[in-house]
């Protein structure tokens, strides 16, 4: 998050911020929503901030996966494309979509443009490969920050073989 205020020039508010994303993540937790989400494989190695502070929110990944009310796919790097990547989007119900760009957020109520998005996620969801794939590909990504960081001396050997890893307050 630090990246993105440097970049926009915007107020240094990323312990507040933090704050109310982890209260919001409550509804994880709470009543019967379903959040159905599709990641590129290169979100999981495209680092920002500290290999300790990426690997704890992929830990984050791997904590979430279980829970009924998620699900989560990955796109491996050699899936076979049938739609290009897209830009963020969160599409609500059908009825709403979030598109983010480099410079603003944008809401969409259009049925036409809600329906191409539904089928341009549908068809992201169908490259995606999921559970015990989908947390492989997390775990590697992990044991790769944890090598980039046991290289700086980051991570401290316990016993033979054995890491205590640093997580990120999230």
């Amino acid at each position: 998050m630090r990246s993105i205020t440097r970049f926009q020039n915007t107020p240094d508010d990323v312990a507040e911020a933090l704050t109310a994303r982890i209260a919001r993540s409550r509804v994880l937790y709470e009543g019967g929503h379903r959040f159905d989400v599709v990641i590129e494989e290169g979100v999981l190695r495209h680092r920002f901030g500290t290999a300790e502070e990426m690997a704890g929110q992929l830990r984050h990944l791997l904590t979430v996966m279980p829970l009924a009310s998620v699900s989560l796919g990955v796109t491996p790097f050699g899936a076979e494309r049938t739609v290009w990547p897209l830009e963020a989007f969160y599409l609500f119900d059908n009825e709403h979509l979030v598109v983010e760009t480099l410079t603003a957020e944008i809401n969409v109520h259009q049925p036409r443009e809600l329906a191409d998005y539904a089928r341009a996620f549908a068809e992201l969801s169908s490259m995606a490969v999921y559970g015990d794939e989908a947390r492989a590909l997390i775990t590697v990504a992990i044991d790769a920050l944890s090598a980039i960081a046991g290289r700086r001396g980051l991570f401290r050997v316990r016993g033979p073989g054995r890491r205590r890893r640093l997580a990120s307050p999230w």
